[in-house]
């Protein structure tokens, strides 16, 4: 099974790993599985940009980013080349490590699910 490693951008919020993740779930289901506050606007669907998250290693075990994941974040605070979208990034093994940093929620609008 998966291990997620979270970490975040408001220094106050401690990081936290999630062991025993199956393959086929995404970024954002594993947030919510684990109650690991991460905006959401759009319910998972990639029509907005809110549940951007940063992949700092394990690119290589998510599905591949399309062009309409990188149009919406190209609209998201503060991009960078490591910028996915928590809905879209699939788990695809279920050996993955992946390291994610989620931004600094309060300065997005969005829903707190």
């Amino acid at each position: 099974m998966a291990t997620i490693h979270f970490t975040f951008e408001d220094a106050s919020i401690p990081p936290k790993t999630v062991h025993n993740v199956e393959a086929g779930y995404s970024i954002l289901e594993v947030t919510e599985d684990h109650d690991i506050h991460l905006n959401h606007n759009c319910g998972g669907v990639c029509a907005c940009s809110t549940c951007h998250v940063y992949i700092e290693e394990g690119e290589e075990f998510l599905e591949e980013i399309s062009e309409k994941e990188e149009d919406f974040i190209d609209r998201a605070i503060n991009p960078r080349l490591e910028s996915r979208l928590g809905c879209q990034c699939v788990i695809l093994e279920n050996d993955a490590v992946i390291r994610v940093q989620i931004p600094d929620q309060r300065r997005i609008i969005g829903h707190e699910h």
